[in-house]
């Protein structure tokens, strides 16, 4: 008996309406474990190179892991891949709630769509069995919207829902894959893929319950991190206020991104902290599945010129930096409404609010007029931009019709100089951490194969003199004993970027959340991954095994990229980051290019890549037993 999986992929051709199931051997499981390492399996073996990413050849995966579904927190997400419309690179993207457990339930490990329907449909899988149904009449709708009419058409109890909304629809580059009408696959625009191939929505329940090799064990382990909350300050704080509360801390450094970039201090920060949501406009502290940490927030405002209904959850702290701080705008309000307007209509509110920002960058610069915006005028600090321009972009209209392309792609299109005040990486737009302040992100976020993250490796703080005794002893036992200034690159800190990033991997491969999962101050450490597995699952895996599976996922990617033309010269960070700030704690920093260049030489031959192109050698794959792509990158 399989324990923690169920051995069987659901692959579903949308062009034929037909679908078939593969059966896989332990063997497979225990080399890939789940998430993004099961996605980028088949993408790799499914899809030719050059393939267009709103195109029916293009591959689209929702991977659960083996532990998904045990009763423990943090082990309710899913990974969703495929070729990124945004970035043209591999599209990577995590979503938490209850969608994951009932897709394991459901009898199936992971979902792989082929094909383009010629009209919407939606997928329904119910404790095994699979159908494919007439989706025109939900096309149009908001999430939320889609959710009740499936639900209430369905008649199925328990049944959850992964949909997009009209941005993705429009096949808008910023879209979202959106459950619960407030859970995200944000980023590199995967909403646009399913737009694209028609299909509005996944429906899946099932009764199932997964297997565990050692019930008594995980259950102990599930009882300490419930237990163990409260002694932790980070957890505690997260339990609180939410990931928002992190948001006077990065004042305070001088990383909180303010005007586009212009600045890491935002003078009305107050009005828009985790304190000030709290204590106004909270109303409830949500979960995911079998979760006690309870981080997300449900908002709601009843009053004013912008209601915000609770149905669409609340603002976490990227979103009240992307539409608030990078905006100029202080108003919490008109924040937590510009988040429901993007988790109705399935936009990745990073890329939104920052290529809003980036337009008004341009405007307050000359760079873009009244002509191209429609007669409007964009200015840092007015909250009905942001909301008008969430609405043209969802909808392709008006100006909404260039940002809807993402920043990168709107400079190229406008031109005059606006592209050096474009803050993306491969094209997809930077989360609101720093690297001036936290100089690995510097490297992360150039060498990341989907494009900066600030969740793909553990942030300088962690690894400093002041780190708490926690994170100081975890980091230890990942062999990291030698704490550096948080504004330094040196050889120890890119070790540490890359040491923590495949935690970060194992992570993403597991499909856990990082904020009860990682290598230093989350509820669970690194002492913990082992055991969890081993009490699901009943093999005998070590943190070596578990590294190596991390490190096969991240190479994976990066093949992928190489298939379609990427290299060193992909690995750059925007113009803006190498300008000095203005202002607070961050006044003169700045990342010079040639710094970040040292420290990919540094990190490329410390991940066995090769020098010149930065994509993994032939001897690395087989090292990591991926000998199939070999042929991929010596070519």
């Amino acid at each position: 008996m399989p324990y923690g999986y169920n051995g069987k992929i659901l692959k579903v051709d949308l062009t034929n309406r037909s679908w078939e199931v593969e059966h896989l051997p332990e063997s497979f499981y225990r080399t890939y474990l789940g998430g993004s390492g099961i996605g980028l399996y088949y993408i790799l073996k499914g899809m030719s190179a050059g393939a267009d990413p709103l195109g029916p050849e293009n591959v689209l995966t929702f991977a659960v892991s083996v532990v998904t579904g045990a009763p423990f927190s943090g082990q309710a997400r899913v990974a969703a891949n495929g070729k990124s419309p945004l970035t043209g690179a591999i599209g990577d993207s995590q979503a938490g709630g209850f969608f994951p457990a009932a897709l394991k339930a459901a009898g199936y490990d992971a979902i792989v769509i082929n094909g383009q329907a010629s009209t919407p449909v939606y997928l329904l899988v119910n404790d095994g069995d699979v159908s494919i149904h007439d989706a025109t009449y939900l096309w149009g709708r908001a999430t939320g919207e889609t959710e009740d009419r499936l639900r209430s058409d369905l008649g199925i109890k328990d049944v959850h829902i992964a949909e997009i909304g009209p941005a993705g629809e429009n096949l808008v580059r910023l879209a979202a894959i959106m459950n619960m009408a407030n859970r995200a696959h944000g980023r590199t625009g995967l909403g646009a893929v399913m737009g694209a191939k028609k299909l509005k929505a996944i429906a899946v329940h099932g009764s199932r319950q997964p297997q565990i090799a050692d019930a008594r064990s995980l259950q102990e382990l599930a009882r300490w991190g419930a237990t163990h909350i409260s002694s932790n300050p980070a957890m505690s704080d997260l339990q609180i206020n939410g990931t928002a509360g992190g948001l006077s801390y990065q004042q305070m450094s001088g990383g909180l991104p303010t005007r586009n970039w212009q600045s890491g201090v935002f003078e009305q920060f107050e009005h828009i902290s985790g304190d000030a949501l709290t204590s106004t406009i909270l109303r409830k502290r949500d979960t995911c599945y079998a979760c006690a940490t309870r981080c997300k927030r449900v908002v709601e405002v009843t009053e004013g010129n912008y209601p915000v209904n609770r149905r669409y959850g609340g603002p976490e702290y990227e979103t009240i930096a992307a539409f608030g701080s990078y905006c100029g705008v202080d108003d919490l309000s008109a924040i937590a409404r510009a988040n429901q307007l993007c988790n109705a209509y399935g936009l990745d509110t990073i890329g939104t609010g920052a290529t809003i920002a980036w337009a008004i960058d341009c405007f307050e610069h000359g760079l873009i007029t009244l002509d191209d915006t429609g007669g409007r005028e964009l200015h840092f600090g007015d909250p009905d931009v942001i909301i008008e321009l969430i609405e043209q972009i969802a909808h392709r209209q008006g100006f909404g019709v260039l940002l809807a392309e993402g920043s990168a792609r709107a400079a190229c299109k406008i031109g005059r100089g606006s592209e050096q005040l474009v803050v993306a990486v491969k094209n997809a737009e930077l989360p609101a951490h720093m690297p001036e302040v936290k100089r690995s992100l510097a490297l992360i976020y150039a060498v990341n194969p989907f494009g900066a993250d600030h969740q793909s490796s553990e942030h300088d703080p962690s690894y400093t003199e002041g780190a708490t005794l926690l994170e100081k002893r975890r980091l230890e036992l990942l062999g990291l004993q030698d704490p550096q200034d948080p504004r330094v690159l040196n050889e120890e800190k890119v070790r540490y970027a890359w040491i923590t990033q495949k935690m970060y991997s194992i992570a993403d491969t597991l499909c856990l959340c990082q904020f009860d999962w990682g290598p230093s101050w989350q509820l669970y450490g690194p002492e913990h991954f082992v055991a969890m597995v081993k009490a699901v699952t009943g093999w005998n895996v070590t943190l070596d095994e578990l590294l190596l599976a991390a490190e096969r996922r991240i190479n994976m990617m990066r093949v992928f990229n190489a298939r379609e033309g990427f290299t060193r010269r992909d690995d750059t960070l925007p113009a803006k980051i190498s300008r000095p700030k203005t202002g607070g704690p961050s006044d003169g920093l700045a990342v010079a290019p040639e710094e970040v260049e040292r420290a990919k030489d540094i990190y490329y031959r410390l991940v066995g890549w090769d020098l010149s192109t930065g994509n993994p050698t032939p001897q690395k794959l087989r090292e990591l037993g991926l000998d199939w792509l070999v042929d991929s990158v010596s070519s």
